[in-house]
């Protein structure tokens, strides 16, 4: 048991060893390797079995160089049947025709990896490779096909010994001995490649047939005929006569196969117009894909809900963009033009889908920033409020029994004006927009306002006699008593600091605060209205959210004056409001 297990492991040791050479070698190596070993098999004269086992050897190393499938790729019977099948046919059927169809094929894959390649070296060596299959073809194996030896004795020595330097050149490339990066095989290109070189064959068998030609007469007549016809469809592909061309064309139908894609696209910004919410967006665009003969159905996944349309089917492909998953469904594969198609299609909805969720969360925000804003300004209020009861408590607790008739009747006036003041606060948590609104004669703000701030030594100016002008009442009690409120805060750390609060009417509604205290620091005065600043006074918040209210209903607030002993701040309507 020991000596088998022994050499058990000696054997699969030395599999891996052999794997392990083999993974190292480079895709140029296979390459000329396999080309020599067609040579040998087609142009060297010897017995069939030499032949066959050269030909089953070049078709190994063509296993090995192939690429169509990756090397680690695990191959499914269902793929692996069609390989042996062709072994089978190049290695059992002595068919020049064959040969020939094979050749084809080898130069339409050869081409296509060329047309793949970034690098010089290995772009290089699969022209080399080009070069050789046609030669073989062109030289060797049609004429065989054709039934005649037209060609001179010196072109077949040169195609016995000379052709093969092009395989040897292509293993000592530089290029070649280096590992090859995965590149992109161009199919549409290689298929091309692989028809062109069909047609050619073709075309020689035609004309040696119905003329009885020469081979060489009928290949160059071929080739002639080929070039003319290539140089007539690349004109059509791309004219310069200022219309349209195949290119055009073959364009615009790949991109409208299906679906009419503009009417859908239509369609889609109307929904998106109409439908506010991301997911019910998209569930209605979805639904409205049903019409497409080629997609029975699928599902889509985003970060706040997922749902299904249309019918399952067999084949899947998926795409993602935006945080939107698609998966689409069919009954069949889909071919290249509708995977474009679908893939396009993915994409505006991805978009369409982002522009959706940007948009609510833009709502959401605003939302946000309205309350924020409501209980940055209400909070203000509340603190003027409070700061109106702080002072009537001092003034009640330095009173002496004399001064209780004089108390008595500043509670009275004050109590009311601090309950309403209270109470419209509150109300502004209901209705924010309609307080706002509010209107109230010049004449009885100005009153209420010497009634709030009679005992604080505020000296009140007016240049035009109060009368019914309107003015906005929040606003005004609002800036009011932040300024007041402010400036009197400014008293108690600077003692004698007189406060004058000014009303104009004529021509533009304007209050002026204005202190003989010292001026605000440069920054402060600079972000006064653009940002909430931090002050020694508490300046900056209240004063912001005020210049806001003020933007809102159609006023300004500035510092007009702000040097040590005259510090004033105006609010005054725009000139283009009519007050």
């Amino acid at each position: 048991m020991n000596t088998e297990s022994a050499g058990a492991t000696g054997r699969g040791n030395w599999l891996t060893r052999l794997a392990a050479a083999l993974a190292r070698v480079t895709p140029g190596r296979w390459l000329g390797l396999m080309l020599l070993a067609l040579h040998v098999a087609v142009a060297v004269d010897a017995d069939s079995t030499l032949t066959r086992a050269f030909l089953l050897a070049h078709y190994g190393l063509f296993l090995l160089w192939q690429p169509l499938v990756r090397s680690e790729t695990r191959i499914e019977p269902r793929l692996a049947l069609p390989v042996f099948a062709m072994a089978a046919l190049l290695v059992l059927v002595d068919s020049t025709w064959v040969m020939a169809l094979w050749l084809s094929i080898l130069a339409g894959l050869v081409g296509a990896a060329a047309a793949g390649q970034s690098e010089r070296g290995p772009r290089l060596a699969y022209l080399l490779a080009l070069t050789y299959l046609l030669a073989l073809l062109l030289a060797w194996v049609l004429p065989q096909t054709l039934g005649t030896s037209a060609l001179p004795e010196a072109v077949n020595t040169s195609v016995r010994i000379g052709l093969p330097l092009l395989p040897l050149a292509i293993m000592f490339l530089p290029g070649a001995r280096q590992r090859s990066t995965t590149s992109t095989l161009d199919f549409v290109y290689g298929l091309m490649l692989s028809l062109l070189v069909i047609v050619l064959s073709l075309g020689v068998f035609a004309v040696v047939a119905v003329s009885g030609a020469s081979y060489a007469w009928a290949l160059m007549q071929t080739l002639l005929g080929m070039a003319a016809l290539l140089l007539a469809l690349s004109l059509l592909w791309n004219p310069r006569a200022g219309f349209a061309g195949l290119g055009q064309v073959t364009s615009r139908y790949l991109l409208s196969v299906g679906l009419p894609f503009e009417a859908w696209a239509r369609r889609l910004a109307t929904l998106a117009e109409r439908e506010r919410d991301p997911e019910s967006f998209v569930r209605g665009a979805l639904a409205d894909l049903r019409e497409m003969p080629w997609i029975r159905g699928g599902r889509w996944q985003a970060a706040r809900g997922s749902g299904e349309f249309g019918e399952p089917a067999a084949h899947e492909v998926v795409h993602q963009f935006h945080g939107l998953t698609l998966a689409w469904q069919s009954a069949r594969p889909l071919t290249p033009a509708l995977a474009l198609h679908v893939h396009l299609l993915s994409q505006l909805l991805g978009y369409f889908y982002a522009a959706k969720v940007r948009e609510q969360t833009l709502r959401e925000q605003a939302y946000s920033q309205a309350i924020h804003d409501t209980g940055a300004r209400l909070t203000h209020d509340v603190k003027n409020i409070l700061q109106s009861m702080k002072t009537l408590l001092a003034a009640a607790d330095v009173s002496t029994p004399e001064d209780s008739e004089r108390l008595l009747a500043l509670m009275k006036r004050q109590l009311p004006q601090l309950a309403s003041r209270l109470s419209q606060t509150v109300d502004k948590l209901k209705q924010p927009a309609e307080m706002d609104g509010e209107k109230i004669a010049a004449r009885d703000w100005w009153a209420a306002l010497r009634t709030r701030y009679e005992h604080d030594d505020v000296r009140f100016v007016v240049e035009d006699e109060p009368d019914g002008t309107p003015l906005p009442m929040d606003l005004f009690d609002s800036v009011a008593d932040n300024l007041l409120a402010n400036a009197l805060r400014k008293r108690q750390s600077e003692p004698g600091v007189a406060v004058e609060a000014r009303l104009k009417l004529h021509p533009l509604p304007a209050l002026i605060v204005t202190d003989s205290g010292s001026a605000a620091p440069e920054h402060v005065a600079r972000n006064l209205f653009q940002s909430p600043v931090a002050s020694d006074f508490g300046l900056g918040v209240g004063l912001y959210q005020a210049a806001r209210q003020a933007a809102r209903a159609g006023y300004g607030l500035e510092l007009t004056e702000n040097q040590r002993g005259c510090v004033s701040l105006r609010l005054q309507a725009r000139a283009s409001r009519t007050p």
